[in-house]
């Protein structure tokens, strides 16, 4: 398929990305499809992955939880400086390849916080014995153990040693304490799992971003995983025929190939008009820097939101950012509120409150929606 308009770009981003006509059957063929999903948030990563599954009406956030809790899926530092959920399959390559160049953007903190090469390394020491013999704990409960050690675990510091514990390969999710996130080594959470070279792991990289994300740029692609350009372009270039490139907006872009169904000449589309409610990092946002306006031709996203650290959810009307919401949860039902660039008419209106519904049945129970219009910035 040419890329003939924005159009083009969001119907195959949106059916590459898993939120139309989504054929995955289980939270793991969704991670697998994303390489990996944003979440340090952890409920809104897990509603993200949800949406995704087939059919959306039928997946519940308990079976989120248990294949975080079974270790089916990992939540680590991985990609950038922040929380991903990646498979057991692909975190020790992925660590492998982008952990080093999340500890270059992360030395400045380092520096900042007296966290020395040598005292990171120490702080591993600590965490591995604390650890070791299947144990699980959380962060508390290893702040406990470094602050016993003799180590300085006030302010960002703690938060940077388990970073660092995470980026060497250490330490990843282990199963949760009620609602708590615990630690466990990754040699015991996940023994066994495939490695990867450098090189191959180039490629897979870039052979996986550009099949799901595509269309997209060496530059998008670049800051999704934070390597360089020459290695986003080494592997670009050994992912040989499984990539096709395009020309459109005097950029270069790159995609599958045909034999992805994401990819045809005909991608699946929904009808309009179509709501989804998707987190604020989705891979739909996060997956691009120098692309991202096509999702956002109209500008809504630089609209004023009032309450701006809580509306952190993203509309989308038919693939474009329409507006903002949050959920209120109660013990027998769910609130929609949604703060809108422009009002919706009662066919948007309509699709609206089945998006809030699909919501709703994720978590098992009603929902409502109120809407209110956004104003200028």
């Amino acid at each position: 398929m040419t890329i003939g308009s924005d159009r083009d770009v969001v119907d195959r981003r949106l059916a590459g990305l898993g939120l139309v006509a989504p054929s995955f059957r289980t939270p793991e063929d969704a991670v697998r499809r994303l390489v990996a999903v944003q979440a340090q948030d952890i409920g809104p990563a897990k509603w993200s992955t949800a949406q995704r599954i087939l059919p959306a009406e039928a997946i519940k956030e308990p079976a989120l939880d248990a294949a975080l809790a079974d270790g089916r899926i990992l939540r680590t530092h991985v990609l950038r400086p922040t929380w991903h959920f990646v498979l057991p399959d692909d975190i020790r390559w992925l660590i492998a390849l982008t952990g080093p160049r999340i500890q270059a953007l992360a030395a400045y903190m380092y520096r900042s916080n007296d966290l020395t090469e040598s005292l990171r390394g120490h702080s591993n020491e600590v965490i591995e014995r604390a650890l070791e013999g299947g144990r699980s704990l959380t962060r508390a409960e290893l702040r406990s153990r470094l602050d016993a050690a003799g180590f300085a675990t006030d302010g960002f510091r703690i938060g940077y040693l388990m970073m660092h514990a995470e980026v060497t390969g250490l330490v990843c999710s282990g199963p949760p304490q009620g609602t708590t996130q615990t630690y466990a080594l990754l040699a015991e959470r996940a023994p066994a799992t495939r490695s990867l070279g450098r090189d191959a792991a180039l490629v897979e990289l870039a052979r996986r971003y550009f099949t799901s994300h595509g269309p997209a740029t060496v530059k998008d692609f670049r800051t999704w995983c934070s390597l360089t350009t020459g290695d986003a372009r080494l592997g670009l270039d050994g992912a040989g025929a499984a990539l096709q490139r395009e020309r459109y907006r005097d950029l270069e872009w790159w995609c599958g190939t045909a034999a992805d169904a994401a990819d045809a000449a005909d991608p699946p589309r929904d009808p309009s008009p179509t709501v989804k409610l998707i987190q604020a990092y989705d891979e739909y946002l996060m997956g691009y820097l120098e692309t991202r306006s096509v999702v956002d031709m109209d500008g809504a996203a630089a609209w004023v939101r009032t309450e701006r650290a809580i509306y952190v959810g993203v509309v989308l009307l038919d693939g474009q950012v329409a507006g903002h919401w949050k959920r209120t949860v109660t013990d027998a039902s769910v609130h929609i509120d949604v703060q809108l660039r422009l009002p919706f008419d009662a066919a948007q209106t309509d699709a609206l409150q089945a998006a809030a519904n699909r919501h709703g049945a994720y978590l098992g129970m009603p929902a409502s929606v109120a809407a209110t219009q956004l104003t200028p910035a």
